[in-house]
């Protein structure tokens, strides 16, 4: 069959991942340059190929690092100016196009989508996607007051896309105290659990229940952070070490980001492949790459939910010709539960579906790897491919807060490039409306408490009679209160401006605004 594909076909053809761990015995301290080139050296030599293939890489995407992800990120020891041409120059290879993409864990997913249709066009013959973070050694580095010098000055041509960032967030959420994804995803779990209608120790139980058989996973994976199984009662249960992070979520629920850890992929059109002796056997197949994106948190219609992703799923699966029910192994973006539970939900997956629902441990125990993750999750998924001849793969990849997401179906069977492999879904579209500012009364949709070491914080998401949405925090101690009872929901308050901000205060019983 491989014979007789059209040359300009996409497949993969190598991936690699590389870590290390700081009690590892050959610990380095490896900057994520290094790390980021080891990845992409044993993607290269996972092609098996006879010919150069490094040299043949034409186009090489780099996955921004998170400390070059803001506007405001500072690299502690100095960066790359040009990230993806420090990797590239450590394999000797020298495309002639290099990319520095977007923020957003959706990146590697989206990349495979692009630039399989950059090949199958014509417009490139090899391209190939890295990404690399060295977090848990900056942080070591820094505690021990040590300060490696990672800066590179290697210039040349390089697309910058920036950092992709707007209308992920509502401004109006960072003022009122929620500044980083793991509050933003416990407004949305929070959503959730009312619209469940389940108690908050009962439903911490069904968050741990989910994410325990991923732990099993992560302590069999070389490559993980957090190489240990662990009970859905020790996930749940909040501890010294296991803390509350941001109500309903303890410390092991969200994604880690303290990890040593790169990945690389390696695709080129099978006539490439061909010319360079490449086993067909090694060949995995693109049956289809989809991605789309959410309106802002406080701007969708339900808060619990992000049909983007549904919608991203269901058109892979419509491009790749096949039921949920025919993928054998799938590997769902989660940073914390509600993505998870948000996409199976909807897809008809039961959480302890036998199949699984990572293939690599995970976020929060494999390692949430900046923003690469989901390069980590293709590795895995083209090998499961290749060690099962015919079977297939869903890879889905979330970035910003439900915000943006991609998915890609995989197999060792041929894909057929001359009809639609490539979809971008229609943007959602805004559901409700937000105001920054608002007197009067309100009535609870959802919360969270975050523990910090100044204490306990407290915002909530509110709709006022007019259906509008408005964050607020607690007005004094006693407001907060009503939060720290665990069951808020529906609650009416009051809220009115101090200080620049919405505060509110409790004003009895009332039925939720529509």
């Amino acid at each position: 069959m491989t014979d007789e594909l059209d040359p300009r076909t996409p497949v993969f053809i190598g991936v690699g991942q590389a870590s290390e761990r700081l009690d590892d015995s050959g610990y380095a301290a490896l900057s994520p340059m290094d790390l980021g080139g080891k990845a992409l050296g044993a993607a290269i030599a996972d092609a098996q190929a006879r010919g150069d293939v490094a040299g043949a890489i034409d186009v090489l995407a780099a996955i921004r690092q998170f400390e070059i992800s803001t506007p405001a990120a500072v690299a502690p020891f100095g960066r790359a100016d040009n990230p993806p041409r420090a990797i590239a120059r450590r394999v000797g290879a020298n495309p002639a196009r290099a990319i520095l993409e977007y923020v957003g864990g959706q990146g590697p997913q989206k990349l495979v989508g692009e630039l399989a249709q950059e090949i199958a066009d014509g417009r490139a013959d090899m391209a190939a996607i890295v990404g690399a973070e060295a977090i848990s050694t900056t942080l070591s580095l820094a505690a021990k007051g040590e300060k490696p010098d990672w800066r590179e000055e290697i210039g040349g041509q390089l697309e910058d896309r920036g950092f992709g960032m707007k209308g992920l967030l509502d401004q109006t959420l960072v003022a009122h105290g929620v500044r980083g994804a793991i509050p933003v995803y416990a407004l949305m779990e929070n959503a959730r659990r009312s619209v469940l209608g389940r108690w908050l120790e009962e439903h911490r139980g069904h968050m741990a229940e989910l994410f325990a058989p991923f732990t099993k996973v992560a302590a069999g994976n070389p490559h993980a952070a957090s190489p240990q199984e662990k009970s859905a009662d020790a996930i749940a249960t909040p501890t010294q070490r296991n803390r509350i992070v941001a109500e309903p979520y303890t410390k092991d629920m969200i994604a880690r980001d303290q990890v040593n850890q790169a990945a690389a992929i390696v695709i080129a059109s099978a006539g490439k492949a061909r010319e360079l002796g490449i086993p067909p056997g090694r060949w995995v197949h693109i049956h289809a790459a989809t991605d789309a994106k959410e309106a802002s948190v406080l701007h969708r219609a339900d808060l619990h939910l992000a049909q983007s992703a549904v919608d991203c799923a269901n058109a892979a699966l419509e491009i790749a010709g096949i039921a949920q029910g025919e993928v054998d192994h799938f590997d769902i973006y989660s940073c914390f539960p509600i993505p998870v539970s948000n996409l199976i939900e909807a897809m008809g997956i039961a959480p302890d579906d036998p199949r699984g629902l990572t293939l690599t441990g995970g976020l929060p125990y494999f390692g949430g790897a900046g923003n690469n993750y989901s390069a980590h999750a293709i590795a895995e998924a083209v090998a499961r491919c290749r060690n099962q001849p015919g079977s297939t793969a869903m890879v889905v990849a979330n970035g910003g807060f439900m915000s943006k997401y991609a998915c890609g179906i995989y197999s060792t069977e041929a894909a057929d490039w001359s009809r639609e492999r490539v979809r971008t879904c229609p943007d959602q579209p805004d559901g409700v409306e937000s105001l920054d500012s608002y007197s009067g009364p309100a009535t609870i949709e959802t919360y969270t408490i975050q523990h910090g070491r100044e204490g306990a914080s407290g915002t909530i998401v509110a709709r006022i009679p007019g259906g509008q949405r408005v964050a607020a925090v607690p007005a004094d101690a006693d407001a907060l209160s009503l939060l720290e009872g665990g069951e808020p929901f529906g609650l009416s308050v009051t809220i009115a401006m101090a200080d620049g901000k919405n505060v509110f205060r409790h004003a009895g019983p009332q039925a939720p605004q529509g």
